[in-house]
């Protein structure tokens, strides 16, 4: 049944009382303390200025207050400013975000360009860049050869909640019944929060010189170019678990990255807010988008525009990282090179993926399993949600559903297929579980803030939590996943981490207090939205332990933070069966992309509710064309396996797993380089077109690498999209007939249930396969085809890249393959693109098809070492098809045309 997505939903979770449970922004009195404060009176005391080899440090004060602050600034080698505001004389530590950078970035020195009685400029290297400190009131203004690009509290909107001890009443209990604003003890419906350090807020405002496009900060559903927030709802980064969650909203949801990234036609700038506690953040452009109107040319031209962006955090410090770019390339690079770059997925990972919670036994398993093989349907993994345990119990088996899981997961492995099963983070309390002593009496639980073990509820009732944020827990969970320890596991079997905002059903916002108590004594305020973060990253060490390191993990995680890319994969959540929610997972995927998390998808056909078979096929053919591949619902749904809905459903499902299949080399390439160059695998079309404006706001299509550019249906009973294909100067091929279409313009495009539009750009050589078998093992025995798209000058370039799949021999012995194919001048060349790499492939380059070749001078010849050979060709409507070359993949070739 088609339900409009403004509906509301009854939630799964027992005794929800609705979506009313979750804060709005007016709810959060941090961000209500700080709104309300207005401007701030902090100057920088010049005179404290201390010049290190590292760093430039000096004193910031407010003026009323008398607080002082100790602000550091700092600047990385690639081109990344650092500021850190601390408290000078806290009266304890406040919490700083651990495990998320990679390490501690190599920094250059600062030197002093020139210094006056109210300001100072620092630069460094050859100079291009200065940073101009004002003493009252403080401002941080960062130029490039003059030109203004960000200033730091340019309204003087600096917070720094200071920590103080708590006031108590003469009988000596704490005094925080009369606290209005929030500052010692708030609550919110029945829950009550106790903040032991008091107020501890901190926020900044920033101003981006000449932008009036921003993206980033997932998870929200909402559009891929961020909205003014100025009359509206704050863009809350605070992970929860937020079933069938509302559309074009700003509430965060079960992830959270304090990334943001803004765009114009000469500069790609980043912002990366380090902070894991709620953080709120508000964006103005100047001049103010108008809605449903464009400006005239000439008024456009008289305003210069900026975007004022204020963060505001209830915790912990202000570590800020500028990214200068000033490319989109190296932006992705420098944040890359701070939080970390994609994991390498092992390549089954790529192919499609089926679950359903739950499939019911091992009997259900294997009759889906034998389903995909009887209507000849590839995939490569299938899943099991919770009802496979023990009552809820992780790491174990219902004995009764799952008697012998071994013996099933040797039956997929011998059709070299995988299994993955869930492990969420809440604990079933039960003292005559093993697993369950082990944690408590290891001290591995959250504690509540009267120092005992935290309880709350969720799938197995009552529950206690794993302390993630401890790198003692980790480790010993980490050992849970070895063969001996986990009953019933083997090496075929992958993890699946879900539940881990931390969902709490009967907490606030449902999700875990923030005066609960974490390792080190830190709140949960401070870190909540790392909890998620660190299982992934504990639950990926203990598959990668589980190998002895040979092996590459794969780890699903709906909780993340900046740089759970590290640890694996994430996918949007509890979506719902209704074409809005296909419609916007589109822009939520590209704006993970956009921060770093490449190895993410949303739930083909929707977790909830049943989908029509029209709705279904265009989900599975937009899954189909995005990083992560899995068909997921809920227990309540009909049954939806592609072959449920009669044989023209089950065909076009067949023809979209099957297209992700035959491509799989160009998304492995793509992941490569996102593994060594941070570029992402799906991109917006500014990324790759950053001068051509009207490219800024488009997010219903988008390029898979430089390549390919598709416009997934996302509406029902069309039978026209129009598509905008990008730059006047460019050729766009279409993938189904073809067809050259120029660029710079909109296209009326013609579509049946069985296509999509997918266009090749000119330029580009894309490898696929030329059959895929029944899963990503069998695509080797099927040879590689190369499709050439020239661009208007007759050229062309594309990359493979090849290694054995599932291992780190590409990384620990170098035993990978990346070869490149370049057209020039009526040659086609492979050669080697890294020498450095050792694998040698079985892989062979069976056919040759280029696409816009005008004419055929002479007929084709390979040139393989010295000799020069014919081939078989057929050429006809500018495309040339060369058979039969049967080319060793990692050997150099050229082909003369």
């Amino acid at each position: 049944m088609e339900v409009n997505a403004s509906e509301s939903f009854e939630s799964v979770v027992p005794g929800d009382e609705g979506k009313e449970k979750y804060k709005k922004n007016d709810d959060i009195l941090f961000y209500r303390r700080q709104k309300d404060k207005g401007s701030s009176h902090y100057f920088a005391s010049l005179e404290t200025l201390v010049l290190t080899d590292r760093c430039a440090s000096l004193e910031l004060c407010e003026h009323e207050s008398q607080d002082r602050l100790c602000l550091q600034i700092r600047v990385t080698q690639n081109g990344t400013i650092r500021v850190l505001i601390d408290e000078l004389q806290a009266i304890k530590p406040r919490y700083r975000v651990s495990d998320v950078l990679t390490g501690e970035p190599t920094y250059v020195p600062l030197r002093i360009q020139w210094q006056k009685d109210d300001s100072l400029s620092l630069t460094w290297g050859l100079g291009e860049y200065q940073l101009l400190v004002s003493a009252s009131p403080f401002r941080l203004e960062v130029t490039c050869d003059g030109e203004e690009i960000v200033t730091l509290n340019p309204g003087n909107r600096l917070c720094f909640e200071t920590l103080q001890e708590p006031t108590r009443t003469s009988s000596g209990s704490l005094q925080v019944d009369e606290d209005p604003c929030g500052l010692w003890k708030e609550t919110f419906r029945q829950f009550q929060d106790i903040k032991a350090n008091g107020p501890s807020s901190v926020g900044m405002d920033l101003r981006l010189h000449g932008f009036s496009h921003t993206y980033g900060l997932p998870e929200h559903a909402d559009t891929l170019l961020l909205k003014d927030t100025s009359t509206a709802e704050a863009y809350r980064l605070y992970n929860l678990d937020v079933f069938a969650y509302d559309i074009n909203s700003r509430l965060g949801l079960y992830g959270s990255v304090p990334f943001m990234l803004a765009h114009k036609p000469e500069r790609t700038l980043g912002v990366f807010w380090l902070n894991a506690s709620e953080t709120l953040i508000d964006i103005e452009y100047n001049p103010k988008p108008i809605e449903g109107a464009n400006e005239p040319p000439e008024k456009k031209s008289k305003i210069t525009p900026q975007t004022d962006v204020r963060w505001v955090s209830e915790s912990g410090t202000i570590d800020c990282f500028i990214l200068l770019g000033p490319s989109a390339a190296q932006v992705f690079s420098q944040y890359a090179q701070l939080t970390g770059y994609q994991a390498l997925p092992p390549l089954f990972s790529l192919g499609y993926h089926q679950c359903r919670w739950n499939y019911e036994d091992e009997a259900d398993v294997k009759a889906v399993d034998a389903g995909f093989d009887l209507h000849n349907i590839p995939y490569d993994v299938i899943w099991l949600d919770i009802e496979h345990t023990d009552g809820k119990r992780y790491f174990t088996w219902d004995s009764k559903l799952f008697p012998k899981p071994v013996e099933l997961q040797h039956h997929l492995q011998k059709k070299k297929r995988k299994l993955v099963v869930i492990s969420d983070p809440h604990i079933k309390i039960d003292p005559d579980w093993s697993f369950y002593c082990e944690a408590k009496e290891g001290g591995h639980m959250v504690k509540n803030r009267e120092g005992g073990v935290y309880e709350g509820t969720c799938w197995p009732g009552e529950s206690c939590y794993l302390d993630f944020s401890s790198s003692k827990t980790r480790s010993w969970y980490a050992r849970n996943f070895s063969l001996n320890k986990y009953e019933g596991s083997t090496e075929s079997l992958f993890i699946w981490n879900d539940m881990n905002e931390p969902s709490v059903f009967n907490g606030p916002e449902q999700t875990m207090p923030k005066d609960a108590v974490h390792h080190g004594d830190w709140e949960h305020r401070d870190l909540h939205n790392l909890y998620g973060f660190h299982q992934h990253m504990a639950t990926f060490e203990g598959l990668l332990t589980r190998s002895g390191g040979l092996e590459r993990p794969f780890v699903l995680s709906r909780s993340f933070f900046a740089g759970s890319q590290r640890w694996g994969a994430i996918w949007t959540g509890d979506n719902v069966a209704t074409w809005e929610y296909l419609k916007i997972s589109v822009p939520m995927l590209l704006s993970l992309s956009l921060t770093g998390l490449h190895f993410c998808g949303a739930d083909v056909g929707g977790f909830v509710q049943d989908p029509d078979p029209e709705l279904l096929v265009r989900w599975y053919q937009a899954g189909a064309l995005q990083p992560f591949f899995r068909g997921h619902s809920s227990k309540d749904t009909k049954r939806r396996e592609p072959w449920l809905f009669g044989d023209d459903v089950t065909s076009a499902i067949r023809s979209a797993i099957q297209q992700r299949y035959f491509l799989l080399p160009y998304w492995y390439t793509l992941f490569y380089q996102a593994h060594t160059s941070a570029l992402p695998p799906i991109r917006p079309l500014w990324v790759e077109f950053p001068k051509d404006t009207d490219m800024f706001a488009v997010e219903n299509q988008y390029m898979i690498g430089s390549a390919l550019l598709v416009c997934p249906v996302t509406d029902p009973g069309v039978s026209e999209v129009k598509v905008l294909l990008p730059g006047s100067d460019q050729l766009w091929y279409a993938t189904d007939t073809a067809k050259v279409y120029g660029g710079g313009r909109i296209l009326d495009f013609s579509v049946t249930l069985n296509t999509v539009p997918v266009f090749q750009r000119g330029g580009t050589v894309v490898p696929r396969r030329s059959g895929c078998g029944s899963c990503t093992a069998d695509l080797q025995q099927h040879s590689i085809t190369l499709t050439v798209a020239l661009d208007s000058k007759g050229n062309a370039d594309g990359f493979l890249y090849l290694d054995d799949g599932h291992s780190f021999s590409f990384r620990d012995r170098m035993q990978f393959c990346l070869r490149s194919f370049s057209m020039r001048a009526g040659k086609l060349v492979s050669s080697c693109a890294d020498d450095k790499g050792l694998f040698v492939s079985d892989d062979k380059v069976e056919s040759v098809v280029i696409l816009g070749l005008n004419s055929l001078k002479r007929k084709p010849k390979l040139k393989s070492g010295t000799r020069k050979t014919p081939v078989m060709f057929t050429f006809e409507a500018k495309c040339l098809t060369i058979t039969g070359l049967d080319l060793e993949i990692h050997k150099d070739w050229e082909i003369i045309i």
